[in-house]
């Protein structure tokens, strides 16, 4: 059976969508005018209508977040919420609060959030099984385990494949709550992962000073893109809601070349989601776009490879093996004598060295990172994609046919004056003059008679009405997914939920007491539990990460007497415990 393969860009606003949609992008996913997980990505109903527009042409989809946990006082809000963007022509709602199962929705598709947390087979059918449409997987997983849920689900699976990454748990996290006030499951999280962290033993030591700790590298799949298909994902998540437009139209276009590598070499098993031909005029280059150096996380399951960024949460750009390389402009940065990220603009190379806006010293055998790139930024900021939509024409005395990639086809009357050439006339020049619609001629028939001749006009006239009878015919024929019926039958996998479970409001508590739940803490968010809480637990294992996994035979015994325990991490005012599950390869972190 034919899988159909898709590319899911992020959007901060409808600029940056289209941007995605014209790089390349099957969907779009972005921010509602409330209850998303990034605060700052909202956008009106009204601007999504347009992304709704613009990405239908393409029959790409667009998918809006509505994946905070909600407030009971809030749940007439967000069921509002739901209709208007049913109305505006969304595809999908993206959720994380099982509220919304019980509120009285519009019939369009959900797509159970990253925030659910899903890392199990178990969990990813009884989503399914209750009636998500789409299933998005934890960041955290292997190949295997990626393989695994597939084979267990009949919905797509939907994996994240570039981007920043959260060390937790998606969804399980309440650090910055805890810490600041601002709730990562209320789009306002505070981003204590990238702070700087003092690491100390159960002696009070110093082992690291001031690191970047629990920051991670940002992801990247493009390597294991292809086994991640045969695993069974089928769509694939760029993270970055926050990004800017050139951030989404470089990775994009990078994304979208290896999925039609892959598509190219498989056609008998897998297809493009959405239509249309993306021409780039540069070439996508991740190294370009913002990164804190580059990770696969857990795709080839542990190994003892780095995962975090100690030094910086900065962009590490690309590495520059030649100053020559550099161009007036440039930004560059580098580690100096002291340890610190250091950044300079490039006025100029004298020598064979940099020349800065200001003194700098760069230490014997640094490494230099280009972090802003003038020349790269001047052709990204043009128009740099377009997009078209294959279709074949054909006349006769009629009318003319056109049929598209889309497999819509139109016909429309000739209604023209034909009269007796004196030379043979060329018709075909006159119909593929598409510019300034998505269109690109891929054939043309002409049956007229040899001896017809139509006025250019006539026939431009009919050019244009071909073009909007397409446009008109496409949205007609636009199919959606819609809602998957609720199994009441459906048991949730455990009976007993903990605050990082995230129930928030008594409609959610009814969804998974019906669903089997027999005891339920609740949200961090509406009651704060008493004593020590764990506020993280993550598959990253900081231990691991510096070199001291007690498991590992080949750590000395003075090293591993220093990183035994109990550990404490401190940035501030805030102080965390250290709490080591090596039985399962866990790290939590516990607010004292």
């Amino acid at each position: 059976m034919m899988r159909h393969l898709e590319l899911l860009a992020p959007a901060a606003n409808k600029h940056v969508a289209m941007q995605a949609i014209l790089h390349g992008a099957d969907a779009v996913y972005m921010g509602g005018p409330s209850h998303g997980a990034r605060h700052n990505a909202a956008n009106s109903i009204e601007d999504i209508r347009d992304t709704v527009e613009f990405a239908h042409r393409y029959r790409a989809k667009v998918y809006v977040t509505v994946n905070t946990i909600v407030y009971e006082n809030e749940l007439q809000a967000v069921e509002q919420l739901c209709h208007d963007l049913y109305r505006a022509g969304v595809d999908a709602l993206i959720v994380q609060d099982m509220s919304l199962l019980r509120l009285n929705l519009p019939p369009i598709a959900l797509h159970a959030s990253t925030q659910c947390d899903t890392r199990t087979p178990a969990k990813a059918r009884f989503l399914q099984d209750v009636g998500f449409s789409q299933i998005v997987l934890a960041r955290e997983l292997s190949v295997n385990e990626i393989r695994e849920i597939a084979e267990a689900v009949e919905v797509p699976i939907e994996c994240f494949i570039h981007g920043a990454l959260c060390v937790s748990y998606s969804g399980r996290c309440g650090a910055s709550c805890f810490a600041t006030g601002r709730s990562a499951n209320r789009g306002e999280c505070s981003q204590m992962c990238r702070m700087p962290y003092t690491l100390r033993n159960a002696k009070g030591e110093i082992l690291e000073k001031d690191k970047y700790l629990l920051s991670l590298r940002d992801f990247n799949a493009s390597h294991m893109l292809e086994e991640m298909v045969m695993a069974g994902a089928s769509s694939f998540k760029i993270e970055g809601r926050l990004k800017d437009a050139d951030y989404v139209k470089n990775v994009t276009a990078f994304y979208r070349a290896e999925l039609d590598r892959i598509i190219a070499a498989h056609p008998d098993m897998f297809a493009r989601s959405s239509y249309g031909k993306s021409e780039v005029s540069f070439t996508p280059q991740l190294s370009k776009s913002f990164n804190r150096g580059f990770t696969d996380y857990f795709l080839h399951g542990r190994r003892h490879v780095s995962m975090a960024s100690l030094s910086t949460p900065k962009s590490m750009g690309e590495v520059i093996d030649d100053v020559r390389q550099l161009n007036n402009g440039d930004g560059i940065s580098f580690f100096n004598a002291r340890g610190e990220y250091e950044g300079v603009a490039v006025n100029g190379i004298r020598n064979g060295k940099v020349v800065g806006n200001r003194p700098f010293v760069l230490p014997k055998g640094a490494e230099i990172h280009r972090t802003f790139d003038r020349q790269w930024q001047t052709i990204m900021a043009r128009d740099t994609a377009s997009r078209t939509i294959g279709v074949d024409m054909s006349i006769d005395t009629k009318g003319v046919t056109a049929r598209d990639e889309r497999e819509v086809e139109v016909r429309i009357a000739l209604e023209a004056d034909i009269d007796v050439a004196r030379k043979p006339m060329n018709v075909e020049p006159i119909f593929a003059k598409l510019g300034g619609t998505i269109y690109r001629l891929r054939h043309f028939e002409n049956h007229l008679p040899q001896d017809a001749f139509i006025p250019a006009s006539q026939l431009t006239a009919l050019r244009r009405r071909v073009v909007e009878t397409l446009d008109k015919a496409n949205l007609d024929n636009y199919k959606y997914d819609y809602r998957r019926l609720e199994c009441k039958e459906a048991k949730y996998p455990a009976k007993k939920l903990d605050s990082r479970d995230n129930v928030a409001n008594p409609l959610a508590r009814k969804f998974y007491e019906e669903h089997g739940v027999t005891e339920m803490a609740t949200a961090y968010e509406v009651k704060r539990p008493a004593g020590e809480s764990v506020v993280m637990t993550t598959r990253y294992c900081l231990r691991r990460e510096l070199g001291c996994c007690l498991k590992d035979r080949s750590v000395s015994p003075e090293r591993r007497n220093r990183y035994a325990g109990p550990l404490t991490i401190t940035t501030g005012p805030n102080r965390f415990r250290l709490d080591f599950d090596c039985a399962n390869c866990e790290m939590n972190l516990v607010k004292e």
